[in-house]
C-alpha cells in the first residue's frame, strides 16, 4: 500500500475488504494510511466489487469469484505465504488473471503447472519493511525483556503443532535468552485450541517471555527482532532464513489420530515437494530434549547453515532487496486503465 501511494504520487485510491472484523490496531493503521476499509460478508463480495468497478482487485488467496470479476476489472494474487503446503501451487487454479511470484524457480514451476496463466516475478513483498526500516524491531525493554540477551522466536502453527509437546516449565531452561512467543492467530481464538492457549498464557508468566497480543498479527517485527527462530515445518521459516538468520525445525508434532501411523499420508498430502528443503535450511530435531543444545550451537555459530540458507532463499524467496512492493506497484499502475 505504501509503495502504491508513493509511486502514484498519492493519486491512487485504496480500499481493503474484510469478511470478518479486523483487530483494531490493523484498522487504525489502515486509516492512518488513508485506506478505506469495508466489512463485507463472503456472499456479498462479488456484488460489492462489481458495484465499485475498481481497476484492480488483489486477492491474498485463491478466489472463485475472480472468474466473474475479470470482465469488470483486472485481478491479481499475492499469496500470503511461501509454502511448503501444496496450497501454494493449487492457489493458481483459480481464475485470477495475474499472480505475483517470488523467484525464477517458482515462476518456472507455476508456469509449467498453469501454462495459460500469467506470472510476474517481483520477490516477496512481506520482507520489505524489515529491509527498509530498522525501527520495525520490537523494543525489548518495553516488553520487560533484557536487550543484552540473545532473543529466540518460537512461532508454532496451530496444526500440526509442537505446543502441547513442550514442557510446561521450558522457559526456565532458557533463562539466558529472551523468548518471544508468536503463535498462529487460530491458536489464540479457536476453542479447539484451548489447551494450546493455556500453555502459551502460562509460559507468558515467566520473566524472560513475551507472548504476542492477539492484535499483533504481523510476524514481521518479531522476525526482525529475533536472533533465532524455532518452529515446525512452517512457511515462516523461509521468511526468516531470507534474513540470513538460523532456524530450528521441530518434528515432535502433536498429531490427531487421523494423521498418525498408517494414516500419516494425510499429512504428507498437505505438503509439496518443497518440504525437503527443511532438511537443509537449519537444524532439525526429533524431540524436545535436543532443543537446548541446538539453540546454543546456532546462537554461538550462526553461520553454520548459511550456504544452504542463501541457496534456498534464492530458490524460494527470490531477491531480498526491499524493492519487491515497488515492483508490484509499478506493474499495477502501468496496467491500470
Amino acid at each position: 500500500m505504501d509503495a502504491l501511494t508513493a509511486n502514484s504520487g498519492g493519486a491512487v485510491e485504496i480500499h481493503a475488504v474484510f469478511t470478518s472484523s479486523p483487530p483494531q490496531p490493523i484498522e487504525e493503521s489502515l486509516k492512518h494510511k488513508n485506506v478505506t476499509t469495508h466489512l463485507i460478508s463472503s456472499e456479498e463480495r462479488l456484488s460489492f466489487y462489481q458495484s465499485q468497478c475498481p481497476d484492480w482487485v488483489i486477492f491474498g488467496h485463491a478466489a472463485n469469484i475472480a472468474e466473474d470479476l475479470n470482465s469488470v476489472c483486472s485481478t491479481a494474487l499475492i499469496l500470503h505465504g511461501l509454502g511448503p503446503k501444496s496450497t501454494y501451487y493449487n492457489a493458481s487454479s483459480a481464475s485470477i488473471q495475474y499472480r505475483f511470484v517470488e523467484s525464477d524457480v517458482r515462476k518456472k514451476r507455476l508456469q509449467q503447472l498453469y501454462p495459460d496463466k500469467t506470472f510476474i516475478k517481483t520477490g516477496y513483498t512481506k520482507l520489505d519493511p524489515i529491509i527498509n526500516n530498522d525501527d520495525i524491531k520490537l523494543d525489548l525493554s518495553s516488553l520487560g525483556l533484557n536487550p543484552e540477551k540473545p532473543t529466540l522466536l518460537y512461532s508454532p502453527t496451530f496444526y500440526p503443532s509442537t505446543i502441547e509437546n513442550f514442557p510446561k516449565d521450558w522457559p526456565e531452561e532458557f533463562s539466558d535468552y529472551n523468548v518471544l512467543l508468536k503463535p498462529h492467530y487460530l491458536s489464540l481464538i479457536k476453542s479447539a485450541y484451548k489447551k494450546q492457549r493455556q500453555l502459551l498464557e502460562h509460559w507468558a508468566t515467566y520473566d524472560n517471555v513475551y507472548l504476542a497480543d492477539i492484535s499483533e498479527q504481523n510476524l514481521v517485527p518479531f522476525m526482525a527482532t529475533a536472533d533465532l527462530m524455532i518452529s515446525e515445518t512452517s512457511s515462516a521459516l523461509f521468511e526468516f532464513i531470507a534474513l540470513n538468520k538460523p532456524v530450528i525445525i521441530c518434528h515432535f508434532l502433536k498429531l490427531r489420530w487421523g494423521y498418525r501411523g498408517l494414516l500419516r499420508f494425510r499429512l504428507n498430502k498437505r505438503l509439496s515437494d518443497d518440504f525437503e528443503l527443511f532438511q537443509s535450511m537449519g537444524t532439525n530435531i526429533k524431540q524436545y530434549s535436543e532443543l537446548k543444545t541446538a539453540v546454543k550451537n546456532n546462537i554461538e555459530q550462526p553461520s553454520t547453515h548459511e550456504s544452504a540458507r542463501r541457496s534456498i532463499t534464492n530458490e524460494v524467496v527470490g531477491t531480498v532487496d526491499g524493492q519487491c512492493s515497488t515492483r508490484v506497484a509499478h506493474f499495477l499502475l502501468s496496467h491500470s486503465s
